[in-house]
């Protein structure tokens, strides 16, 4: 693999790489759409992620070029960057630009390639770790010594700001933070974790594609993060709270009632009651209690369904055929609109759910899903194999 991604190098810029870097993907296993409430999450990095070659150029300019998509750009080293019309160039260019504002010297051109086997769309942060790759990537070679979170927090804001998706900080979080075998259990009101081991048995973690790709900028995101923000401040007429995940899902029903738009309190209610699940999914987890963990996961996607409505049909259609012999639980992860569900499948019926969810799949869809287990990975890192 890495070989063919250095001929590929080779090819393109005529010389060699110097550097090479990994950040995987993530899965959130529970708990969504609570991170930018300062609720709780419980994700994991993933095997499956993106590739960085580096190597420094004397063009004065930082050249963006992936395997994955035609379009690329070239851009001059400078105190000052603007978003291009490439949709996946301002991910990375946006950490340039953020990481540039914080280190304002030393900064010189480079050659990026990017590779990647996370299928772009599909719920599974393949932004975040190409953000989070780039940020590692100039953190090391400039020595700019950045912490890990720091360098988590430039990302989020090059998101927020840069791209302009007010996502919260779960993604790039667990991309930098991951354990192999291990969930992270995330509070993002503290932006802190405890690391749970996951321990899967006869469980796969097996990833369903949908298929329907879906852009966050081009999606209902930044209105349910609006929402969210509308019903926190009819609450906080009575209760001296600053985020939605401060109450308890009792607390939230005494006070249901300072909403007024239904709409909107469904919206706080899916938030409440999806963070009260994260922590009894850890607890189960903890206990090895699979069966209870998978019934926390089908709870969670018809939260998402009813109250937060970010599902559609394809995803509760995998979810739907999930609800089998063989699987412990399935949801949908990520932020919605389209994108991936995860089930955790017997490996006993591992053959039969593939086939089973690709023939109900296309004959109600028209078209096929895209299914492939993933193993619980460790973070970005600089890979140090020695380049050649």
């Amino acid at each position: 693999m890495i070989d063919s991604l250095q001929e590929e190098f080779r090819r393109i810029y005529k010389g060699d790489p110097e550097y090479l870097f990994f950040a995987p993907g993530r899965v959130n296993l529970i708990g969504e759409h609570t991170d930018y409430n300062g609720g709780m999450a419980l994700p994991v990095a993933i095997s499956q992620g993106t590739w960085l070659l580096v190597s420094r150029n004397d063009k004065h300019k930082f050249v963006l070029r992936s395997l994955n998509v035609d379009d690329y750009a070239e851009v001059l080293v400078s105190p000052h960057y603007r978003r291009t019309n490439i949709d996946w160039v301002n991910y990375p260019l946006g950490v340039i630009s953020r990481f540039t504002q914080l280190k304002d010297d030393g900064t010189s051109g480079l050659n990026m390639l990017f590779s990647g086997n996370i299928p772009r769309g599909a719920g599974l942060s393949s932004s975040a770790s190409v953000e989070m790759a780039t940020a590692f990537a100039l953190n090391q070679i400039f020595e700019a010594g950045f912490g890990k979170m720091e360098l988590v927090r430039m990302a989020v804001e090059a998101e927020n700001d840069f791209v302009g998706v007010k996502s919260g900080i779960l993604d790039q979080y667990a991309v930098t933070f991951g354990e192999k075998n291990t969930a992270l259990a995330l509070d993002c009101s503290s932006v802190s974790h405890t690391p749970v081991p996951c321990k899967l048995g006869e469980y796969t973690l097996m990833v369903i594609n949908t298929n329907k790709t879906r852009s966050l900028t081009d999606t209902r995101y930044n209105e349910r993060f609006a929402q969210c923000r509308q019903a926190l401040g009819y609450l906080q007429q009575e209760s001296p709270i600053s985020e939605l995940c401060e109450l308890s899902p009792e607390q939230f029903e005494n006070l249901r009632q300072l909403i007024p738009d239904p709409v909107l309190a469904r919206r706080a209610q899916h938030v409440i009651e999806e963070n009260d699940r994260v922590k009894q999914a850890v607890s189960a987890l903890k206990k090895d209690d699979l069966e209870l963990f998978g019934q926390l996961m089908f709870d969670s996607h018809a939260s998402l369904r009813e109250l937060y409505e970010v599902t559609g049909r394809e995803l509760d259609l995998v979810v739907e055929i999930s609800q089998r012999k063989g699987v412990a639980g399935a949801r949908m992860t990520g932020a919605g609109f389209g994108g991936s569900a995860i089930a955790l499948v017997h490996q006993a019926e591992l053959k039969n759910f593939r086939k089973l969810v690709m023939s109900e799949y296309k004959k109600v869809t028209g078209y096929e899903p895209q299914l492939f287990p993933v193993k619980i990975a460790d973070g970005v890192k600089q890979l140090t194999r020695q380049l050649r």
